[in-house]
């Protein structure tokens, strides 16, 4: 019990304990005033119900302690306060003195001080302005820059310097905007700015346009430029092989006496011209264009991060000026003038391209002008394959020619394949090898037109070493007759000779610059000269032997003609040789066709001799009058035969310069064909009746052709072979003159007979034409024995002859 009491009691006293240290932390608090009073108070009277009582009571014992202690220090201190007031009283007095001497002081110091403080004030208002004006100095400092830059570039942009404004921009954009980005004029000017870059790329753009106008306009002048240049070139590397090929060639034609006119023009005169017009001074295409638009406008697209735009846009309007530069003029054949300026546009297209792609980084790359050339190649080929095609003049195609390799040259100096052109230039030269033959066709016609067709003669050695420098004649037999002699050729045999070299000359014009190898160049010479003989010549010839006018006469001088030009035949190939400087042993060198050729001719001239010999012996057979039913023979040969007689006596004398064998064939042709027209002329169906005296008459004809044929009319004939023309004629007069019928129909069919010549059927049918007569004239003549016997007679021989013929019908 007494334990639990010490317990309780023990509790109740920590319980104590505890609160007294409660309310002495509150007073604490409350007396330093380290909390707020509500909070301390709060901790109070949130604790137990009767704490306010107790806190009351806690706080009325903290007074009355602190009550204790305040009696305490006053009763230590009291002496000394009665001390203090003592002498504060005594100090009343003197402070009244002295607030009088403050009071007074103060009232003058204040009147001083007003001027000080009004000073003050202004000095302050002064400082303020100062800092002021010092503030607005240093944001001036800040702005001026930026107004300065945004100034140079509109004096910039006034300048067209447009690279430089943009670079001003960015520096203004990035460096100085953004110090002053609080002001408005700086927003200003950073809206402007976007919109200053966008007038710089259209101001650049319009540039651009203008530039690209600017060569679409100028590409004619820079092409010819470019071309002139190359041809400048190419002139001053043929100086000194033309003065050695001039030299060459007047060798050999001094040594033939044959010297071109063309030779004689070329003089030193005309290679100073050469030399002084490669000096002339030539304008490139810088000098021609300004390109600094272009430079200008690709570096402000670059800088404005807008290159490939820039690319694409310049490409696609270079591909537009590619295809209108690519289309030729419709009538772009008609003249070189035509040919000369399409070249220039397109070599002027590509010079500034090479240039562009050359003086820049990527605006053009070699992909893009290789596209570009490719398309315009294949198109520039197709244009000239047709226009040239238009072209008949010789003169024209050549000048088309030149232009082509000098506009070939010059691209490809600038790093272009140009191969394509010199495969077209060997296509183009087939066509000016046609128009050459048409050319020289002309000139032959035109010589043929001309010529007399008689031997050339001359009256003098001048006139004689004339024709010899104009033409390889030799022969040692005309060289000793004595003045005037004549040639055996006409007129027209140097000039056809001399325009074989004229066209050779022509051809080989065209074969010059090809690239081409001399032993091509020789064989394109021989090909073209060939055809100028087999095709032109050869056709010239073969119209003029045709044509009407010409005679006999003009005939065997034709062919006296060919016989020579074939023989001059070698010395053109010499000509060729000397020229291409290949020589004729080379095995792939082509031969002239003089032969065929002038063989094929003289064939034609000797046919045509034949027909028109034969011609003009039917004009005369159609002059004769025969009086088929005459009872005597006029005792002489009919006039027109004799006037045929002695035409051909005349026109043989006149082939004494012809081949023996053409002379001999003619005259058989003509006795044969005079002797089938007697026989057609008493076999004709319209004579119904013919009689013994016209039989006479007839032969005395016959005999008149068998004496001319005996007379030896040209010369060569062996025996009688001439007179075996009218055998066929002979034996069927005589059978009927001597009216041996026994005979003929006994030994018909044999080899041996005498009348073997005799047709059955031709028999009968002059047979049945004197019966006719017979039957006419003599209507009494059955009353007379010897006229019914030689009635029954020639019956018999009819119904014989009828038999005959009958069996050959059967037999075939």
């Amino acid at each position: 019990m007494a334990q639990a009491s010490k317990t309780i009691i023990s509790s109740s006293s920590k319980e104590e304990n505890r609160e007294n240290q409660i309310y002495e932390n509150v007073f604490s608090e409350i007396e330093t005033l380290e909390l707020p009073l509500g909070t301390s108070l709060r901790s109070v009277y949130d604790d137990q119900p009767n704490a306010h009582k107790r806190f009351m009571e806690k706080l009325e014992a903290r007074i009355r302690n602190h009550d204790r202690e305040i009696e305490k220090m006053c009763n230590f201190h009291h002496q000394g306060f009665v001390d203090a007031i003592t002498e504060l009283l005594k100090v009343r007095s003197n402070a009244g003195k002295l607030k009088v001497q403050v009071t007074d002081t103060n009232r003058r110091l204040q009147d001083a001080g007003k001027e000080v403080i009004n000073q003050s004030e202004e000095m302050i208002r002064c400082r303020v302005q100062q800092r002021n004006i010092a503030t607005t100095v240093e944001k001036l400092q800040l702005c001026l820059p930026v107004l300065e830059m945004y100034s140079k570039v509109r004096e910039q942009m006034k300048a067209k310097r447009y690279y430089s404004a943009l670079k001003t921009m960015e520096l203004l954009e990035n460096t100085y905007l953004p110090q002053v980005h609080q002001y408005r004029f700086c927003q200003i000017m950073t809206e402007n700015i976007p919109r200053l870059r966008e007038e710089v790329k259209e101001i650049s753009m319009s540039d651009l346009k203008d530039f690209l106008e600017s060569i679409r306009k100028h590409s004619d002048k820079i092409g010819e430029m470019a071309m002139k240049q190359s041809q400048q070139q190419r002139t001053f590397n043929s100086v000194v092989k033309k003065q050695t090929n001039t030299s060459n060639e007047r060798k050999f034609n001094v040594a033939n006496g044959t010297v071109p006119e063309h030779m004689n023009v070329a003089t030193s005169g005309q290679i100073q011209d050469e030399e002084d017009e490669y000096e002339e001074e030539v304008l490139t295409a810088q000098d021609l264009v300004d390109f600094s638009p272009v430079y200008r406008c690709l570096h402000i697209y670059s800088i404005l991060g807008d290159r490939e735009t820039f690319e694409n846009y310049y490409r696609k309007q270079r591909r537009k000026q590619a295809g209108l530069v690519l289309q030729p003029q419709s009538s772009m054949h008609e003249t070189v003038e035509g040919y000369r300026k399409y070249f220039n546009q397109i070599v002027g297209f590509f010079v500034v391209e090479d240039h562009i792609l050359h003086a820049t980084q990527g605006l053009v790359t070699r992909a893009f002008t290789d596209e570009l050339w490719n398309m315009a190649l294949s198109k520039i080929i197709a244009v000239l394959r047709t226009h040239s095609s238009y072209c008949t003049d010789p003169d024209l195609v050549l000048e088309l020619k030149n232009l082509i390799v000098v506009y070939a040259d010059t691209l490809q100096g600038y790093g272009f394949p140009v191969n394509r052109f010199f495969d077209l230039l060997l296509e183009i030269r087939d066509q000016y090898n046609e128009t050459l033959l048409k050319k020289w066709a002309i000139v032959f016609r035109e010589i043929f037109e001309s010529d007399n067709y008689s031997p050339i003669p001359v009256a003098n050695e001048e006139e004689y070493r004339m024709i010899i420098s104009r033409f390889p004649f030799h022969d040692l037999e005309l060289e000793k007759q004595p003045f005037p002699k004549r040639f055996p050729v006409s007129q027209s045999v140097p000039e056809i000779y001399k325009e074989f070299k004229e066209f050779i000359y022509a051809s080989l014009k065209f074969s010059e610059s090809l690239h081409r190898s001399s032993t091509e160049i020789d064989d394109m010479l021989r090909k073209s000269t060939n055809l100028l003989l087999t095709r032109t010549l050869s056709g010239c010839l073969q119209s003029l032997i045709k044509k009407q006018h010409i005679g006999l006469t003009e005939l065997v001088q034709i062919i006296i003609n060919t016989t020579h030009l074939e023989q001059a035949c070698k010395y053109l190939e010499d000509f060729i040789t000397n020229i291409t400087n290949v020589s004729p042993e080379t095995v792939h060198t082509t031969r002239l066709y003089g032969l065929s050729t002038f063989k094929d001719a003289r064939h034609a001239a000797e046919g045509e001799i034949y027909t028109k010999l034969n011609h003009k012996i039917d004009e005369f057979i159609q002059l004769a009058d025969y009086e088929w039913t005459m009872t005597e023979p006029n005792g002489r040969a009919s006039g027109y035969l004799m006037d045929l007689i002695n035409f051909l006596r005349s026109t043989f004398q006149v082939f004494t310069h012809l081949p023996g064998k053409v002379a001999q064939t003619a005259c058989m042709s003509a006795c044969k064909h005079l002797s089938t027209s007697l026989m057609q002329m008493l076999l004709d169906a319209e004579v119904k009746q013919i009689s013994m005296g016209a039989i006479q008459q007839f032969n005395l004809d016959v005999i008149q052709c068998e004496l001319f044929a005996s007379s030896e009319p040209v010369p060569g004939f062996q025996g009688d072979t001439l007179q075996l023309a009218f055998i066929d004629l002979r034996q069927l007069l005589d059978l009927f003159m001597v009216w041996d019928w026994s005979t003929y129909l006994a030994d018909y069919g044999q080899a041996t007979s005498k009348y073997l010549r005799v047709n059955p059927s031709t028999a009968l049918i002059l047979l049945e034409k004197m019966k006719d007569t017979n039957k006419k004239n003599n209507i009494f003549s059955q009353f007379r024995k010897n006229d019914r016997d030689k009635q029954k007679l020639m019956e018999t021989v009819v119904k014989q002859l009828r038999s005959l013929v009958n069996g050959m019908a059967q037999h075939t």
